[in-house]
């Protein structure tokens, strides 16, 4: 299969070549990249053939909104956008009806594999039409992890996103508890070697999981992260699904808290803001900031 995709970033540039070992043709854009395979959008949708499908992976808002307008000039009845990126749920609507109204069909897939996606492949949720998710299922299959599972076709346009969002949400909160628990245990004398009790917990206990793995990883890098400044960024969707849960009336006490938290590391040098930026660097090579 042909695919076109647009954004060869952290994430896109390793999912192209994920999708070239799986044996399907990538024609990849990004402007001003020398790994480009093409210098623009409309050399790219020519080199493809058409019914074309196009991947959009580029950050969130008005990157990917203009790249989606362009398309929309360049494509043909019959061809499939792909919205891979971090895109609020509620902008798909308008972006499959914009589309649709041409001919075009739409697909939003949350994605989530940070840096390691590459090997270990990608957790896929994607919404949209039956026939448009069908025509875009080989890649999905590329770059889903081995496996019966981390794939879904979550429901109708928007889904995949919201979906996506939801994940990152408890990914949010998930990360607190252990940022908690490791600023605890390092505040108490008693207790000598904070990071093998965390390697302990890597097997036989109920928290064990890819989260605690990366912890270990982190503090066997830097013991107490002491070479952290305890800052970390939201990336937006924690505050979407906040907002969403403000929306529809669910409570979502420990993640709305754990949002909340990163707003403090902003004003302090938070201990746990460390743990949390040393995690967000592990699972998807987010920057963190250095203490001067």
């Amino acid at each position: 299969m042909e695919l076109g995709l647009v954004g060869l970033g952290r994430m896109g540039g390793n999912m192209r070549e994920r999708i070239r070992r799986a044996g399907h043709t990538v024609v990849g854009y990004a402007p001003d990249t020398d790994a480009a395979d093409v210098h623009s959008l409309k050399e790219m949708v020519e080199r493809l053939a058409a019914p074309r499908v196009v991947w959009v992976m580029v950050p969130a808002g008005q990157a990917t909104n203009s790249v989606i307008e362009q398309l929309g000039e360049l494509l043909d009845e019959g061809d499939v956008v792909v919205d891979g990126g971090n895109s609020r749920w509620t902008d798909d609507e308008r972006h499959a009806r914009e589309l649709g109204a041409k001919g075009i069909g739409f697909v939003d897939c949350g994605v989530s594999g940070g840096v390691w996606g590459l090997e270990n492949g990608y957790a896929l949720m994607y919404g949209g039409d039956a026939e448009h998710v069908a025509r875009v299922q080989p890649i999905f299959d590329a770059l889903k992890p081995e496996g019966e599972f981390g794939s879904v076709h979550a429901g109708k346009v928007g889904a995949g996103h919201f979906a996506k969002m939801v994940h990152n949400g408890i990914e949010y909160a998930m990360m607190q508890a252990f940022a908690e628990g490791w600023e605890l245990l390092e505040s108490v004398d008693a207790v000598t070697d904070v990071r093998e009790i965390f390697r302990s917990w890597q097997e036989g206990t109920v928290v064990r999981s890819w989260l605690l793995d990366l912890a270990v990883r982190a503090l066997d890098e830097d013991e107490h992260l002491e070479g952290l400044r305890g800052y970390a960024e939201d990336s937006g969707e924690g505050r979407w699904t906040v907002e969403a849960a403000v929306e529809h009336a669910v409570p979502l006490p420990a993640i709305t808290a754990s949002l909340f938290a990163r707003f403090s590391s902003r004003q302090e040098d938070s201990p746990q803001m460390k743990m949390i930026a040393a995690l967000r660097n592990q699972f998807g090579g987010h920057a963190v900031e250095k203490r001067k």
